[in-house]
């Protein structure tokens, strides 16, 4: 008996390319122009959302993690409660909110209160609905990203990836960065650089670090400011052993 094969896409069979009718040149005929068309490949509307999952699984993130649901996050309070609900409401909304001004949001708090599950989560979630998420997790890239520094050609081709994504997760942002309450002076270059260039193309970022936002405007107040109004209204700071809640 055969097996009827199944494809993710049904539209390109897996292949990532289809071909469309399109006009390839044009010729005159009696002084007329008329268009010629022909066969053309061009990418399927599933090749990007394949690229930004290929990369997801290949960013160093578990198994475990690449899998997590929102529905799997067990809240163990009320205050937990309003941070799932939160996520939940910029999953369902961010066909509309992708278009704001404060298009992200930020889960801070200490390791272990849920913020990567929450963020890994949405993001899960999005790239199942076809948003393309990249991730970025921030004390790998920043060493990355510090070894090719002087060679502008790669630097610029590294960072683009980050600058242009539709959405960018950033993981435990500012982790192993700080020395005497200050942030490295050339990764904080490089994040003013990134954040700047997404708050201007008003392009979203969630963020999830051991910071609050507050902390970040004091670390440097340009990249800071930038964070806090793009997360306006979608940031949930989760502190000590109660997981104690505020929005701002």
């Amino acid at each position: 008996m055969n097996k009827t094969q199944t494809f993710e896409c049904e539209i390109c069979k897996d292949a990532e390319f289809i071909v469309v009718n399109k006009p390839i040149y044009t010729e005159k005929e009696n002084g007329i122009s008329k268009e010629i068309y022909g066969p053309v490949a061009e990418p399927c509307k599933c090749r990007e959302l394949k690229y930004y999952k290929r990369i997801l699984e290949g960013s160093g993130i578990s198994e475990v993690f690449q899998s997590k649901t929102i529905r799997e996050y067990i809240p163990k309070n009320d205050k937990q409660k309003q941070s799932k609900a939160m996520a939940i409401e910029y999953i369902n909304n961010f066909h509309i909110i992708r278009s704001q001004r404060n298009n992200s949001l930020g889960i801070t708090g200490q390791p272990g209160s849920g913020k990567t599950h929450l963020t890994i989560a949405i993001s899960n979630e999005l790239l199942r609905r076809g948003i393309g998420v990249l991730y970025l997790q921030y004390r790998e890239v920043m060493t990355q990203l510090k070894q090719v520094i002087n060679d502008d050609e790669q630097y610029q081709m590294q960072m683009n990836r980050f600058k242009s994504a539709p959405l960018l997760l950033i993981d435990d942002l500012f982790k192993g960065a700080i020395r005497d309450g200050k942030v490295n002076e050339s990764e904080m270059r490089i994040m003013f650089e990134l954040i700047n260039h997404r708050y201007l193309k008003q392009l979203p970022v969630l963020v999830s670090s051991e910071y609050n936002i507050n902390k970040m405007i004091d670390f440097d107040d340009a990249t800071g400011s930038r964070i806090a109004e793009m997360c306006k209204g979608r940031t949930i700071d989760l502190i000590g052993k109660e997981l104690n809640h505020r929005m701002i």
